[in-house]
């Protein structure tokens, strides 16, 4: 029997935030797929103090000692520079860029009452403003390639959250970014199509830095040699197949990934729906507003409410 050509053979792929947790997984998964891959990490702490090198050098490593191809980025992606040299990172170092996937952020949880606008601005930055930039970046490379007919078949995946689609208590500077990710996504599916780009986005769920606390108790009563329902590892397979020429026709989609199970997310939709045909008084509306609600569906709860 000959052996599968390999998902991502010939691609190079870049993913932010590659140095630990689910990013480190997707880089090793696109690399052990046949992507040559630039890992993306400033190596900040779970806040997003401080900074160093050695997080996106040790998964580089561990990729080329696979056998693969990779090469470190230290650029902060949420700047102009940083997302530029990004995307210069690869085209320098491999010829061509194939895949972007978007990961890199962090968190600084608060009540809203007690939640600082410092806090709410760095959150928001790293998560939305560091989407928005390689994503921009890229997408102008890849639109100059299809002008020079050079159609390409690129992938971006973006990575939103449980929060950004529901909210999540605590979190509101997080669930805010999240859900504007889902909003570039399906912006960025229809605006880059024509230049054969294919955007989606994933809400995963797994241990990571930022929620080892909230599965430390899973992990405590599984048995050992069990299937690690939390392992970021089970996100990848998602993100590589998204990332690839495989995915063809996909764009503008939503997934939930999270153990063994993947779901599609269908947002925002018209549900019931009460037209007058002129102006509605303040009452009326209130009643028909009233009995819309009692027709519609339930909106499931938000992450954290009781």
């Amino acid at each position: 029997m000959s052996t599968p050509t390999p998902l991502c053979a010939g691609r190079v792929a870049v993913v932010t935030g590659a140095g630990r947790g689910l990013g480190r997984a997707h880089a090793l998964a696109l690399a052990a797929e046949g992507a040559r891959v630039v890992v993306n990490d400033l190596g900040v702490g779970l806040d997003g103090s401080g900074g160093a090198t050695e997080p996106a050098e040790l998964v580089a490593e561990e990729i080329r000692a696979a056998g693969g191809g990779a090469v470190a980025h230290h650029g902060d992606i949420a700047t102009t520079e940083g997302a530029a040299s990004l995307v210069a990172t690869a085209l320098d170092t491999f010829g061509r860029l194939d895949t972007l996937v978007n990961n890199a952020g962090f968190l600084r949880d608060r009540m809203l009452v007690n939640l600082d606008e410092d806090d709410w601005d760095a959150v928001t930055r790293v998560h939305l403003r560091g989407h928005f930039l390689p994503l921009k970046h890229a997408a102008a490379h890849w639109r100059a390639e299809a002008k020079a007919g050079r159609m390409p078949g690129a992938r971006v995946v973006n990575t939103s959250s449980g929060a950004g689609l529901l909210g999540s208590v605590g979190q509101g500077c997080y669930s805010a970014a999240k859900a504007g990710i889902v909003a570039l996504t399906l912006v960025a599916a229809a605006e880059l199509g024509r230049y054969g780009v294919q955007v989606n986005a994933i809400a995963p769920a797994a241990r990571t830095r930022m929620t080892e606390e909230t599965f430390a108790e899973t992990m405590a009563v599984r048995p050992p040699g069990t299937f690690d329902a939390m392992a970021p590892e089970n996100v990848s397979p998602l993100v590589v197949w998204l990332g690839s020429a495989a995915c063809a026709g996909v764009t503008g989609r939503v997934f939930e990934a999270e153990a063994g199970r993947i779901t599609v997310m269908e947002g925002w939709r018209p549900g019931p729906t009460a037209d007058k045909g002129d102006r509605w008084t303040p009452a009326e509306a209130g009643e028909a507003a009233t009995g819309l609600l009692a027709r519609a569906e339930a909106p499931r709860p938000v992450y954290g409410a009781h």
